[in-house]
């Protein structure tokens, strides 16, 4: 039982990520991009952008992601749509594949689930429990 929920979940939240990522995977470029880190004004922090270019014009995204870390120059992947080259996002599994919030919100929705299902089917009533027990299944024919 526990394999073919698990296998449920994971073709439901795979179908989820092919179709959800922002820029669309299926409409996106992918070109090269370089690592730089520049201070920010209000907390005086090192923010990490990756700078590419679309041919015409250079932009930056922001590349701070959580448990990733990079190296000043560092080369790297950026995806984006050609009509907002300005909304484009590092191209990698951890950061536009899986982020942290959904992969919490997806772990807590499986555990919740599976709490509500055992909730539901742990005390079955006693009438319940005596159809159960009287079930006989229907004569079949051999052929239909």
């Amino acid at each position: 039982m526990y394999k073919g929920i698990f296998i449920l979940y994971l073709v439901c939240f795979g179908t989820y990520v092919l179709f959800t990522r922002q820029p669309d995977y299926f409409d996106g470029e992918k070109v090269p991009a370089k690592i730089l880190f520049v201070k920010d004004s209000a907390t005086s922090k090192q923010i990490a952008f990756a700078e590419f270019s679309n041919g015409y014009q250079n932009f930056q995204v922001k590349a701070d992601y959580y448990l990733r870390s990079w190296k000043n120059g560092e080369k790297t992947e950026v995806i984006y749509e050609t009509e907002h080259p300005e909304k484009g996002a590092i191209y990698g599994f951890w950061g536009y594949w899986i982020g942290l919030g959904e992969l919490i919100a997806s772990i807590v929705f499986i555990v919740l689930c599976y709490q509500i299902a055992v909730s539901i089917t742990k005390n079955p009533t006693p009438e319940a429990l005596l159809e159960q027990l009287e079930y006989k299944e229907p004569n079949k024919p051999r052929y239909d």
